[in-house]
């Protein structure tokens, strides 16, 4: 494989995806907006519907339904399968459907947030935020409402939504494997207030009680730590890829060449060897919803 692919952006909320994208629109380069608009549009004039006769058909106003046919924002899925039923599009515009999903992230998140949703094995290192794919709504919106300089509220429902989408990682079929290791003080911090801690917490036992995943907890008190460097995620392909991605401030950065994912392969090893069993770690999470 090549080198390293560099994405570099706004940064990062610490969590995976991008959560500084600072851009309540989507960037120029948003190629599939754009089509996807022209399409909408070209079977809405085949049907000789104006704006606000197409609007009230699907619940959207004239300007919403502007911003969609001029690529400037990005439709929810359940719009696009309406419109494909109204303007009997014969499936065209559903067919787009998941590229079209995928420009909700920020543009640096995108090939990472393609491979994975495709990855058979994937594994997590946070020590800053949570990591997205166990963010509650309520926490994943504290954090994005916390992001300097401000994001408008569309930017953030958009931000929270994406988020969230993610998680359907957990029901895919054939399920994945999934690790987690997360810093004691990432799960301490209460952004967003103590209850949406709480609610975050019991959100993180849910999901490490699930088979094909393994959560472990690295303890601050620990005197080795083998990935003081920060955060990262390991991905493997189907095909057999192992790749890993890097989001630090103002960059994110997806490695390919062996060489540098080994390096980061054997940090991951060394952090599970230093924490918390998983077992150990769900009981800790346990006491720390205790103490609230």
């Amino acid at each position: 494989m090549s080198g390293p692919v560099g994405l570099v952006d706004e940064g990062s909320a610490g969590s995976g995806d991008g959560g500084g994208e600072r851009q309540s629109e989507p960037e120029a380069g948003s190629g599939i907006l754009r089509v996807f608009g022209r399409q909408l549009k070209r079977f809405r004039v085949r049907a000789g519907m104006e704006r606000p006769e197409f609007g009230s058909l699907t619940g959207y106003s004239v300007s919403t339904i502007a911003a969609y046919e001029q690529g400037r924002r990005v439709p929810p899925p359940r719009f696009i399968d309406q419109a494909d039923e109204v303007l009997d599009a014969g499936g065209v515009l559903q067919e787009m459907k998941e590229e079209v999903a995928r420009a909700q992230y920020p543009a640096f998140f995108r090939d990472a947030a393609r491979l994975e949703g495709e990855a058979v094995e994937l594994h997590v290192y946070a020590n800053q935020g949570m990591p997205g794919l166990l963010q509650t709504e309520e926490y994943a919106r504290a954090v994005f409402g916390m992001w300097r300089p401000l994001l408008d509220e569309e930017t953030i429902a958009q931000r929270v939504t994406a988020r969230l989408a993610r998680q359907d990682i957990f029901a895919r079929r054939p399920m994945p494997t999934i690790s987690f290791v997360i810093e004691e003080a990432t799960l301490r911090r209460p952004l967003g207030g103590e209850s949406v801690l709480r609610g975050q917490l019991e959100q993180v036992l849910l999901v490490g009680q699930q088979r094909n995943v393994e959560l472990q907890v690295m303890p601050t008190q620990r005197e080795e730590h083998a990935a003081l460097g920060g955060p990262f995620t390991l991905i493997e392909t189907r095909e057999g890829r192992r790749i890993a991605y890097v989001e630090a401030h103002k960059e994110s950065r997806l490695h390919t060449e062996r060489g540098s994912v080994r390096e980061f392969e054997e940090q991951y090893g060394i952090l599970r060897a230093q924490g918390l069993t998983p077992r150990e770690s769900l009981a800790f999470v346990e006491k720390l919803l205790g103490e609230r």
